[in-house]
């Protein structure tokens, strides 16, 4: 409980805007925006990540993002961030299209940028970005495909919850293209209220019976499927995967009704940016590479650590 309570007064200090430092070193500021609604929990675990980065360093690290994930919301947030003039800027890259322009203008500003989280490394140099540190959509999306091509599946759903994030809609066609067949109808926009969740579910499974798996993209839409397969008798008769891990996933994988989950560790995501910034801003040093930080797959017999740290650190 120490610890528990140590970590909470860490982040309320961390997300503080522009402190001042008390460590020795000139005070250092850096913003996090997220594409996240204020809904989505999977994110306090990049809360938690910035806080101990932040606390660990000595740097003031602040998380903002845009209140329902309206994308043109994020843009302007990043504007915002910029124009207070931020020793460096941490950003995900949702859609390249409507963040690429305010990600380029805070660089032409003089601001160092880290993409995380979403986007691809080759977007990231394309914007001006020191570097990448996250996991390749689409790659982990083909990889979970081929994982259940091998144990047999050749159809799927794909409940997808942010539908207007490109880098949701890869990873569906990911998956897809690792089965080796057409995503066509099998990915549906699901919206993010649980409820309209679990019914769109049932009625997709309803309609097409012979769905042998079910992919959703994080606890948002994982959630309430499990609900909705709990309801219509398919817990742990179809074959189900997920993306990101939470504590309703941990225990659906524990049950059997979850085969596995990919983990693309988010607190690596969120800590190591603010890692590699103080150190640039300090020392003039930086990593040659990016950093995927996954995918990896957690499965049942797996789940230690994963289950001691779920919502937290994992």
């Amino acid at each position: 409980m120490k610890l528990v309570k140590s970590l909470a007064m860490t982040a309320l200090v961390a997300i503080t805007p522009f402190a001042a430092s008390a460590d020795g070193h000139a005070s250092l500021n850096y913003v996090l925006v997220s594409h996240a609604p204020d809904s989505d929990s999977w994110w306090n675990t990049i809360k938690n990540g910035i806080a101990l980065a932040g606390d660990q360093m000595g740097v003031n690290v602040e998380y903002r993002n845009p209140p329902t994930g309206d994308l043109a919301d994020m843009a302007r947030i990043i504007e915002q961030a910029a124009a207070a003039q931020p020793d460096g800027i941490i950003t995900t890259l949702a859609d390249f299209d409507v963040l690429s322009g305010p990600i380029r203008s805070a660089v032409d500003q003089g601001i160092d940028v880290i993409i995380m989280n979403s986007g691809t490394p080759e977007q990231a140099r394309e914007v001006g970005a020191l570097m990448y540190v996250g996991q390749p959509e689409y790659d982990a999306g083909f990889a979970a495909g081929q994982r259940a091509a091998g144990d047999g599946i050749g159809s799927f759903l794909c409940v997808n919850h942010y539908i207007s994030s490109p880098a949701s809609t890869e990873r569906c066609q990911g998956f897809a293209d690792g089965l080796g067949v057409e995503l066509g109808n099998q990915m549906i926009d699901s919206g993010q209220d649980p409820a309209e969740i679990k019914n769109r579910v049932l009625a997709y499974l309803n309609s097409n019976p012979e769905t042998e798996a079910v992919l959703t993209l994080g606890p948002t839409s994982a959630d309430p499927t499990l609900l909705a397969l709990q309801e219509n008798g398919l817990a742990g008769d179809i074959y189900f995967g997920t993306f990101d891990l939470g504590e309703n996933i941990v225990q659906g994988l524990k049950d059997g009704i979850i085969n596995w989950g990919i983990d693309q560790q988010p607190f690596l995501q969120a800590y190591l940016p603010v890692v590699v910034l103080t150190n640039y801003d300090r020392y003039g040093v930086l990593p040659g590479n990016n950093i995927n930080s996954g995918p990896g797959f957690v499965t049942a017999d797996g789940l230690t650590k994963v289950e001691e740290f779920a919502g937290e650190y994992r």
